[in-house]
């Protein structure tokens, strides 16, 4: 599970960006699938508390060096516990998933993300939504049926999870777009990895089991893997624009299969693969419907501002 939210800047290197998210979707599926592998001997709870304490360690000494005790007083404190909370939510319920299903199905559900915030924009963001974009929500859809089947033998618990999963992310991301640019993304981060770690740490009282010493070195290579993958994460759409990466971002179904194959033996079925084509298809034209939308509102408002000026 990824958490994003950057700016590009003007002079960033695309090309380098690229580089780094397809390092980032390499190194996140590598957390998935530790985290699939100690949840055979723990609860989730203790798996996703590792995930974020461990990640939280390792990310505090880097933020109060480069921003202080007050970088942890963002601007809008209520909306980013909301945030943080949202993608604790999700990683509980996509960890819950991985532990009962097969990496990839699972990843491949929560990209419903994208149809999601889409289905909800007019309501939540104010934006208006064409009959293009509506279509690819429509057929995104029947691409996560046909991964689920329903009726057909395929369907389990894990694929509800994982939905579950997706569709908190998306409202992840929809408050992610509401605090664009209200603290720098590394502090957001931190500030999530804080909230879950606070939150499953509280849990332990109920589900805590002695890990061994090998067992806490897995913990801590995962949130040094988290950490390290949400970093280059960020450093990637600092350095450009998000309508570029974002069909870079379904390399993690890549690195998850592979991950899913070689570790566990798992690897989708036929009519699996063509869900995911269906709904990774559906993602990529959404953004970049998104983003030609963007451009020409763009264009549309230079084009208003001159006219006003010649008319003076």
């Amino acid at each position: 599970m990824t958490d994003y939210a950057a700016s590009p800047k003007t002079d960033g290197s695309a090309t380098t960006g690229i580089a780094l998210l397809v390092g980032a979707m390499t190194l996140v599926p590598v957390m998935d699938g530790i985290a699939k592998h100690l949840s055979a001997d723990f609860h989730v709870f203790q798996v996703v508390w590792a995930r974020y304490f461990f990640h939280l360690i390792i990310l505090l000494p880097i933020i109060l060096w480069r921003y202080g005790v007050a970088g942890f007083l963002p601007q809008r404190p209520v909306a980013q516990v909301l945030r943080g909370g949202l993608l604790l939510g999700s990683t509980v319920f996509f960890f819950a998933a991985i532990a009962v299903m097969p990496l990839t199905d699972a990843l491949a559900l929560v990209f419903v993300s994208p149809l999601v915030v889409t289905a909800l924009s007019p309501w939540l963001l104010g934006e208006r939504v064409g009959i293009r974009r509506w279509s690819a929500v429509l057929v995104g859809f029947v691409g996560v049926l046909i991964i689920i089947r329903p009726g057909a033998g395929v369907f389990q618990v894990g694929s509800l999870l994982a939905l579950a999963a997706g569709c908190i992310f998306a409202c992840y991301l929809i408050a992610t777009r509401k605090l664009a640019g209200s603290a720098p993304p590394l502090v957001t981060l931190a500030y999530t990895a804080l909230i879950g770690a606070l939150v499953m740490s509280l849990a332990m009282l109920w589900y805590w089991q002695p890990p061994t010493p090998a067992d806490w070195l897995v913990m801590v290579a995962m949130g040094g893997v988290a950490a390290m993958g949400h970093f280059l994460l960020i450093r990637a759409f600092e350095l450009a624009p998000a309508s570029t990466l974002a069909p870079f971002t379904y390399w993690e179904i890549v690195s998850m299969t592979a991950i899913g194959y070689f570790w566990f033996g798992d690897f989708p079925q036929s009519l699996t693969w063509l869900g995911i084509a269906i709904v990774i298809a559906s993602g990529i034209y959404i953004s970049f419907r998104e983003s030609r939308l963007a451009q020409s509102g763009s264009v549309g408002s230079k084009s208003r501002r001159r006219a006003g000026l010649s008319k003076q």
